[in-house]
């Protein structure tokens, strides 16, 4: 008995330490200001000299201006993750502003490597995901200011101003290099094309369509 329980303290602490290995561990600093002018390669940025740390390297200024939603789908997205702010690099956190003109949209995308949570700053917007593999349930809702709505991570999802005037939201994601997968442009906009046989029989669509799709991206 003595051993069964010895056998089983030890798998639980095996899965524990599995677990553990699997998660990006905490800082073991207060900071760690990426060094942009260095090659090396690693998971992340590589550290400057604290000592060289500066004020600026924690600000970003002006995310109160509008972004321009002159565009096709009629929104904006302004990031502020590690690239704007040096200071966030091993920290796991970013933001966006996200800008929609009257039916805008931020069209279906995913974020691999981020959670994001959603907040209505003026407007009204539709917003959903869908789950994964077999069941694709999308989970939808109509959000108003001040309601607020999480994205799980890597799962597809988009926003959609539903209203006659600009809307505005800002989102947190819980990396400080979320990375963003537009559907549409990664499916018909890779480079090289993802051939069309694959698209056809994938999408279920006529050679044609599949052609003049990959000409929009």
């Amino acid at each position: 008995m003595a051993n069964s329980k010895i056998l089983l303290l030890l798998c639980l602490f095996a899965f524990s330490f599995s677990r553990a290995l699997a998660f990006e561990p905490s800082p073991i600093q207060d900071f760690c200001v990426a060094d942009k002018t260095s090659s090396a390669r690693v998971n992340g940025m590589v550290c400057k000299d604290p000592k060289l740390a500066s004020e600026n390297d924690f600000f970003f200024p002006g995310l109160h201006i509008p972004g321009n939603t002159s565009n096709t789908q009629g929104s904006k997205v302004t990031p502020v993750n590690v690239v704007q702010i040096p200071g966030l690099n091993t920290l796991g956190i970013s933001l966006v502003r996200i800008d929609y003109a009257p039916w805008g949209m931020n069209p279906p995308h995913t974020h691999p490597r981020a959670t994001e949570i959603l907040t209505v700053l003026e407007g009204t917007l539709e917003v959903g995901f869908v789950t994964s593999n077999p069941d694709n349930i999308l989970i939808r809702k109509i959000l108003q200011k001040g309601d607020v709505f999480v994205f799980p991570v890597g799962l597809i999802h988009y926003q959609r101003n539903i209203g006659h005037v600009n809307a505005v939201a800002i989102a947190a994601l819980s990396s400080q290099n979320p990375g963003a997968i537009t559907i549409a442009n990664a499916v018909f906009g890779s480079k090289p094309d993802i051939g069309v046989e694959v698209l056809t029989k994938a999408f279920q669509l006529d050679k044609g369509v599949v052609q003049f799709l990959q000409t929009k991206f």
